[in-house]
């Protein structure tokens, strides 16, 4: 999830050779040594995101290497090696990449020539790449923690190092990928910063090599894994370790100062996966944990087994407890919904969500008595005016330009929660409870969309529900609340100053 916080607690919470000149453009320098037709952006032909995404092949692995050089404002040196899959005959690869510097590109042990298009790094390898065959491709560039001009998204400044946070379709702005969550693929990091640094990344780790003052920190992931999931974290950093339930190995990076003071909240996790466990099934990665991050960003994202969180959420007395815990189940929920079960578009992103906030209001329900029915009828009276601003569910408007984080407007969190408060009115408790349990068991590890999601509450509900869906997903209009007819769409409150994001 990318959770925008309210400012004060919601009160119901909440290759050729190189030529010496080179290229910039779309942000991405690039050295132009191929010739022929132009190059063009592609794309998988997302409603959302159109020219992200390319055609042609399947990502089966990315290497992803970083060396830091010590401060938060210099490009990294990276080298990112992609092994791919061909779905079509190419005799072109476009790859997402629209931040750094690109030095040059390796196919099959080949250089290639590289140029640019969009936001996109255009590669024309010397052979044709016939279908069905297994290319790797080696890029060698820069990752810059700049700000990029118009775009949202990619490394994040700490106060002592970098984290990331790559949702939505913004990990190509840290390295060249397939940036789109409909090819997931496994995962190897390894990051070298000086010594007094400390290196986490998805996956568990597989080892720590020191050397002329400096130490790389290598991490594998067990399970395929979406772009945006992306985490890399680098900083003064403490690594707290503990077990969760079945023996779980877990994992949270907190500034190494904050380490006592934050432990309270670090204990907490064992336990909230204990109860995800309870409602859905086992939990479904290898590793789990929090990282807190000294960053002022407005959001918490579900990063694939390590969570990012602004630490001053925890430390921030305007937060009441019960509030802060249903955030940190937000983020958990998310590993089940949106993190091992992605989303085959961003237009299925309320399954994220709506799922995610479900989780988060039971939990607030259960543990902090504060009822999911009536934050459900809150929403309900507010849907209308949300379909309006962003659009249904699983039919939000674009963002404006350059702001991929637009998406997450509140229709698809307590919008997207109030679809499935409707569709366990519709098919009865015990019903929905089973649908949650399946969806995630049976699409593990895979990016499924909304008609899958219709086609097994169909199955499970025991009749056909594409119509209740099509009125709860794509109305207009937010329909009567099955069992609660008395429940009213309520009019905006007079304007008192500027609106505020929440």
């Amino acid at each position: 999830m990318l959770l925008t916080r309210p400012t004060r607690p919601h009160p119901a919470l909440r290759f050729l050779r190189r030529p010496k000149a080179a290229l910039l453009a779309s942000a991405v320098t690039v050295c132009l040594v191929a010739a022929g037709a132009p190059a063009e952006p592609l794309g998988v032909g997302d409603r959302i995101f159109p020219e992200l995404g390319n055609p042609g092949y399947d990502v089966a692995a990315y290497d992803l290497a970083f060396t830091y050089p010590g401060s938060n404002d210099k490009p990294l040196k990276a080298v990112t090696t992609i092994d791919a899959r061909l779905t079509s005959s190419l005799n072109r690869i476009n790859l997402d990449f629209a931040h750094g510097t690109v030095e040059s590109v390796d196919v099959d042990g080949r250089k290639a020539a590289f140029t640019s298009a969009g936001e996109d790094l255009v590669v024309t390898p010397d052979h044709a790449l016939p279908l069905g065959s297994v290319t790797r491709i080696i890029v060698r560039h820069t990752s810059d923690p700049r700000p990029a001009e118009d775009q949202d998204g990619g490394w994040v400044r700490t106060t002592d190092g970098l984290a990331m946070a790559n949702q939505a379709d913004a990990a190509h702005l840290v390295f060249p990928c397939n940036d789109h969550p409909s090819d997931k693929a496994m995962f190897t990091f390894h990051v070298t910063a000086p010594d007094e640094y400390t290196a986490v990344a998805n996956g568990l780790p597989t080892g720590a090599v020191k050397a002329g003052g400096s130490t790389t920190w290598s991490y594998r992931s067990q399970h395929p894994m979406a772009t945006e999931l992306a985490q890399v974290s680098i900083g003064r950093s403490a690594v707290v370790r503990r077990t969760g339930p079945h023996g779980l190995p877990m994992r949270d990076v907190v500034p190494a100062a904050d380490k006592k003071e934050l432990e309270p909240w670090l204990a907490k996790t064992p336990d909230q996966i204990a109860w995800m466990e309870s409602k859905i099934g086992p939990y479904p990665f290898e590793t789990y944990g929090v990282l807190m991050a000294q960053a002022s960003t407005g959001f918490e994202l579900e990063t694939q087994t390590l969570s990012l969180f602004e630490k001053d959420i925890f430390t921030e007395p305007a937060y009441p407890k019960w509030y802060i815990e249903s955030v940190m189940v937000h983020e958990l929920s998310h590993q089940w919904f949106g993190d091992s079960v992605s989303p085959r578009t961003w237009s299925d992103v309320w399954l994220n969500e709506g799922h995610a906030t479900w989780y988060e209001a039971l939990y607030a329900e259960e543990k902090g008595d504060h009822p999911l029915q009536d934050r459900m009828k809150a929403a309900y009276g507010a849907s209308d005016r949300w379909r309006a601003a962003g659009g249904p569910p699983a039919r939000p408007k674009p963002p404006a330009p350059g702001q991929k984080i637009g998406i997450f407007r509140p229709n698809i969190y307590d919008g997207a929660a109030l679809v499935l408060f409707a569709l366990r009115q519709e098919i009865g408790k015990d019903a929905f409870e089973r649908l949650e349990k399946v969806w995630v068991q049976e699409n593990r590890d895979t990016s499924v969309g909304t008609a899958d999601f219709v086609r097994l509450a169909s199955a499970i509900g025991g009749r056909d529900l594409t119509g209740f869906f099509q009125d709860w997903l794509y109305g207009e209009k937010t329909p009567p609340m099955p069992g609660h007819p008395d429940w009213k769409q309520v009019p905006p409150p007079a304007a008192t100053g500027p609106a505020k994001k929440s």
